[in-house]
C-alpha cells in the first residue's frame, strides 16, 4: 500500500538511532537543568515572589527553549529531568537537620509550579508528525 503522491509506504518507519551531537545537546540541556534548578531553590526564597516569579520563568524558558532547539519534545524532556532531580535532592533535609526548602507556600510553589512547566512545555515541544507536511484539509 503506498501513499497517493508516491512517497513511499505508509508503514511506520523504524527509528534512526540519534546522533552524537544530539545526545551531547540532551546532556548538555541535562546539566543546564540542573542549574536552573539550583538557582531557582536560591533566588525563588531570597526575593519572595518576584523572585519565585524568575525562578518559575527560567526554568519554563529552559524547558521550552530545549524543545525548540532540538525541534523535538526530548529537548524540554531532559533539562526537566536534571530541573527536578536536583528541587527533589535539595528538598531532603540532611541528617544535621539543614535544608534549602523552608516549609512555606512559596517553596510549594516552586516545587509544583516547575513541575507543571515541565509538562506543560513537553506537550507544546514540536513531536514527530507522520507524513512530513502535516494534514491538508480542502484544496
Amino acid at each position: 500500500m503506498s501513499v497517493p503522491d508516491g512517497r513511499g509506504s505508509m508503514l511506520a518507519q523504524p527509528l534512526k538511532p540519534p546522533s552524537a551531537g544530539r545526545i551531547a545537546a540532551y546532556l548538555g540541556l541535562f546539566l543546564l537543568g540542573i542549574v536552573v534548578g539550583v538557582a531557582g531553590a536560591l533566588v525563588q526564597g531570597a526575593w519572595f515572589p518576584g523572585g519565585l516569579l524568575l525562578a518559575l520563568a527560567g526554568a519554563a524558558g529552559l524547558f521550552y527553549g530545549g524543545s525548540r532547539a532540538t525541534g523535538s519534545r526530548a529537548g524540554a524532556v531532559a533539562p526537566a529531568a536534571g530541573w527536578v532531580v536536583t528541587v527533589v535532592l535539595l528538598t531532603a533535609s540532611r541528617p544535621e537537620g539543614d535544608f534549602l526548602f523552608g516549609a512555606g507556600g512559596g517553596s510549594y510553589l516552586f516545587l509544583l509550579g516547575g513541575m507543571a512547566l515541565s509538562v506543560i512545555c513537553a506537550t507544546l515541544g514540536q513531536g514527530r508528525r507522520p507524513g512530513g507536511d502535516g494534514v491538508r484539509l480542502g484544496k
